[in-house]
């Protein structure tokens, strides 16, 4: 699989999507996931940036745009469409799909928002391993960064935080 031929991304935004594809690959394997589940986890991330670059008027939309462009090409998992629509905020409903395509998208090396690349190597490392620990860990920097921003946060975010701690 690759990108969809609907697909509006620059080469960078490419490149991000390969690099996250790659890691959720690495991971699939080195936690024997089943064939039939890495494909919808790689699926998921060919997916999830299709339309990050497109004119969109919210920067947020990018998600649910191409996960209901997704459906209208004739995707049917529900898994995957609900993580393309909830990469970028989380969603207390998500199965795994949703859970790695979130871990990915932080992780992938290539962030340039993320300063300490080293630390950054030690989470991703970690995942096979510690899914639910580096997860919380993740969602919680999501979470610093939106509120050090002053957006408000997304219902489906507080439920997924809320979700997460709850399973501490």
């Amino acid at each position: 699989m690759s990108l969809p031929a609907w697909a509006l991304v620059s080469p960078e935004r490419r490149a991000h999507i390969e690099r996250v594809v790659a890691l959720l690959k690495s991971w699939a394997d080195a936690m024997h996931v089943d064939p039939q589940d890495q494909g919808r986890w790689l699926r998921a991330g060919w997916l999830h940036d299709a339309l990050r670059d497109a004119p969109l008027p919210d920067p947020l939309a990018h998600g649910p745009a191409a996960a209901d462009r997704a459906a209208a090409d004739g995707e049917r998992d529900r898994g995957v469409l609900d993580a393309v629509r909830f990469h970028t905020i989380g969603s207390p409903d998500w199965d795994d799909v949703g859970r790695m395509l979130y871990l990915a998208d932080f992780l992938e090396p290539g962030r340039d928002a993320v300063t300490d690349h080293a630390d950054l190597a030690d989470l991703t490392q970690r995942v096979p391993a510690e899914r639910e620990a580096v997860l919380r860990e993740v969602a919680r920097r999501r979470l610093d960064w939106v509120l050090r921003s002053g957006w408000p946060l997304p219902a489906a975010t507080v439920e997924f935080w809320n979700q997460l701690v709850g399973r501490s």
